[in-house]
């Protein structure tokens, strides 16, 4: 496979109003990464809240600030969130209520990592899963039985990854939480969708971000980028706009779809 000459990352696109009035609930949403993308377009897109959940407390602080000052601190609500225990996953949706109560639920949150499947622990494979796919499950069910009790036809996003298609040496627990990611989202798009829910999902292939260069080689993200027809990795945001498509009115009919956010050629 050749390498593509890296192209320039495109222009910033602003918000459109595609989320104007909804309460946005954002999981992984501290940092640098997508969930912090995402939560800053839904408020763009004219949300009237977002409510941001992570496991990191000093970056959740410092991203509700962030967002609270520009965007006004009454949008902006924030809660420790670890989405492998079900007490926090329910914290996290109870501080959506004061908004009138969860309408988008992004899942966002994801645990990766390296190691060959002769190495791996089941300690390794189990939080990988219990994180990545277990977690995911949690907030899906959460959020569609408080949308229903609510009688809310709302909106859940999910966040797999092409690796859940494609194989990628070491990522035998990344790559099968990601697969279920996918099948989950199918599954349960259909078991809600009598309720007016729709389930969907985005499959990045990779977006930089400075926790990804932390843990990966230049040497890997190099070969990677490569892969890519624009020879460059997405940026968070271009990420964050096909789950904002994706929560919004322009994707009334979508439900049980997974979409690729990739640009990597055959």
């Amino acid at each position: 496979m050749t390498s593509r000459a890296e192209q320039p990352a495109p222009d910033y696109v602003p918000g459109h109003g595609l989320l104007v009035g909804r309460t946005v609930v954002v999981t992984a949403a501290a940092g640098a990464g997508i969930g912090a993308a995402v939560a800053r377009k839904v408020l763009e897109e004219g949300a009237q809240a977002v409510v941001l959940g992570d496991t990191h407390e000093r970056r959740l602080g410092e991203a509700t600030d962030a967002l609270g000052a520009e965007f006004g601190a009454e949008r902006v609500a924030s809660v420790r969130c670890d989405v492998t225990k079900e007490d926090d996953v329910q914290a996290l949706l109870d501080a959506a209520e004061p908004f009138g109560g969860v309408e988008v639920m992004i899942n966002n949150a994801g645990l990766g990592g390296t190691a060959s499947i002769l190495d791996m622990t089941d300690e390794q494979w189990s939080l990988v899963l219990d994180v990545t796919l277990t977690g995911t499950f949690r907030c899906v069910r959460a959020a569609s039985r408080r949308m229903i009790a609510h009688g809310t036809r709302g909106v859940i996003v999910n966040n797999a990854s092409v690796i859940g298609w494609r194989a990628q040496e070491g990522q035998a627990h990344y790559a099968a939480a990601k697969a279920g990611v996918m099948a989950l989202t199918r599954s349960a798009a259909m078991d809600v969708a009598e309720h007016g829910i729709r389930v969907n999902a985005v499959s990045p292939s990779l977006a930089m971000h400075p926790f990804l260069a932390k843990v990966t080689s230049d040497e890997l993200l190099a070969e990677l980028k490569g892969r890519e027809a624009f020879g460059r990795a997405a940026e968070p945001w271009e990420i964050a706009n096909v789950m904002v498509f994706l929560a919004s009115d322009y994707s009334s009919y979508l439900t049980g779809e997974v979409v690729s956010v990739s640009s990597q050629h055959a």
